[in-house]
């Protein structure tokens, strides 16, 4: 069963976060400073934050432009997941995976059921890795944050957690950019 093996060392990573509103300011965004304080709390480094609006290109490469950064180790973006037609961000995200998570897509949905019955299925929480970093894209409300990061990423980016979690194999994400 899924515990923390407290005879381990806590690994912080570096997150990077972005809010996609095409309305929020730093000040106003409340979704944005749920991931920070949970962040902060579960005792990682915030590598960066930025607000952008809902353009997919422009997310696109504020995604890029972190990969690239060595810096930084996981993107969490919040907004633009819904289905309207400003909602590129899921999107965004795929434009820049190597390889999508699919089942952080299904967990959350199973998580999100529980809170918001069916509701869940207007939602499209992702998660993919590209350039040996992780990338989320979740939705814009707090409640969606907490309900990812407590149900979901504060444990799979807990080096400490078992049976298995994302931080013990970030060493192997870019594995196939190194082969000859």
């Amino acid at each position: 069963m899924s515990r923390i093996d407290e005879s381990l060392d806590f690994i912080p990573v570096r997150i990077a976060v972005l809010t996609v509103s095409d309305t929020r300011s730093l000040e106003e965004d409340r979704s944005g400073q749920t991931l920070v304080d949970r962040i902060a709390r579960a005792g990682h480094v915030l590598a960066d934050r930025h607000i952008i609006q809902d353009e997919r290109a422009q997310i696109a490469d504020q995604l890029r432009a972190w990969v690239a950064d060595p810096d930084v180790d996981v993107i969490i973006s919040t907004g633009g997941t819904g289905l309207t037609g400003r909602d590129v961000t899921v999107e965004a995200h795929r434009d820049v995976y190597e390889k999508e998570i699919e089942a952080f897509a299904t967990v959350f949905t199973l998580i999100s059921m529980e809170k918001i019955g069916t509701s869940a299925v207007q939602s499209r929480a992702t998660g993919g890795v590209a350039g040996g970093t992780y990338l989320f894209a979740l939705p814009g409300s707090p409640g969606a944050c907490k309900d990812a990061w407590d149900g979901i990423l504060e444990k799979q980016l807990d080096y400490r957690h078992r049976p298995c979690n994302f931080v013990e194999i970030m060493p192997r994400l870019d594995e196939h950019l190194r082969r000859k």
